[in-house]
């Protein structure tokens, strides 16, 4: 899985209809993949510049469940407060974003002066930077540098040494698995797209924006739950194939 981000104090206005799960779909990467024990550099003004006219910051569930835990508040209100939900155009799963603030020239809700006041629990995305992940089907984690434009002093690292600068490796199975639930499910929602008239796919669209994002309680820890929420899903989208099913039956024995 992909995330990208913008050149520093660069904004950007993205439509709903191109933003999916791993940030904007016409991103391709271009920079070559790094090891873990390669070094990198790149320069930081400690302006919070990256936090700036951004609208393309793409939560994962396992990153909004941290943000609620740091707030104390229950994930559907942290995503009414602060994102904005859209349906992805390739995925067609739903996806998360932090919604900037226009009264405050498009920064991030989370944006302090010039610091980060959910620090200890912010998006992956943001914990990487300047790195980028991409993670395989078969849960291979690759990493590479994005370009910045940001000036200031010039900072050197190996790669594994600033991932677990940032926490990174405590939290990769977990988006690993976050990032595979989420290729298996295109296939069953491209299927059943197909097959469901208006009505049904509005309420699979509920459920998955329940299993992925809002079936959580910020006290508890987060992988069992997840587990638990995909078995709620897959009962809950054979009902709704098998009353669309019966449905498509009966339409048919009226004609």
């Amino acid at each position: 899985m992909e995330q990208n981000h913008s050149q520093n104090r660069r904004t950007i206005m993205l439509k709903d209809s191109q933003v999916d799960l791993c940030g904007r779909t016409d991103f391709t990467r271009t920079a070559p993949l790094l090891a873990r024990d390669e070094a990198f550099s790149f320069a930081c003004a400690g302006c919070g510049g990256c936090c700036r006219g951004r609208e393309d910051i793409v939560l994962s569930g396992f990153d909004l469940w941290r943000i609620a835990a740091r707030l104390r508040l229950p994930p559907r209100t942290v995503a009414r407060a602060f994102c904005r939900g859209s349906i992805g155009r390739v995925s067609r799963l739903p996806v998360l974003r932090l919604a900037p603030l226009k009264e405050e020239h498009g920064n991030c809700p989370f944006l302090t002066g010039n610091h980060c006041a959910i620090h200890d629990a912010e998006p992956l995305v943001c914990a990487l930077y300047p790195l980028a992940q991409e993670i395989t089907k078969d849960g291979q984690v690759s990493y590479f540098l994005q370009p910045t434009q940001c000036g200031g002093q010039v900072i050197a690292a190996r790669v594994g040494d600033y991932l677990t600068r940032y926490d990174v490796p405590a939290r990769e199975a977990t988006d690993v698995r976050w990032a595979q639930v989420c290729m298996e499910l295109e296939d069953t929602v491209e299927r059943l797209d197909a097959l469901f008239e208006p009505v049904f796919a509005r309420r699979m669209q509920e459920k998955l924006w329940q299993a992925l994002y809002y079936r959580y309680d910020f006290a508890k820890e987060y992988r069992p739950q997840l587990e638990e929420n995909l078995l709620w899903l897959d009962g809950e989208l054979k009902k709704l194939e098998g009353m669309q099913m019966r449905h498509s039956t009966i339409e048919k024995s009226d004609r």
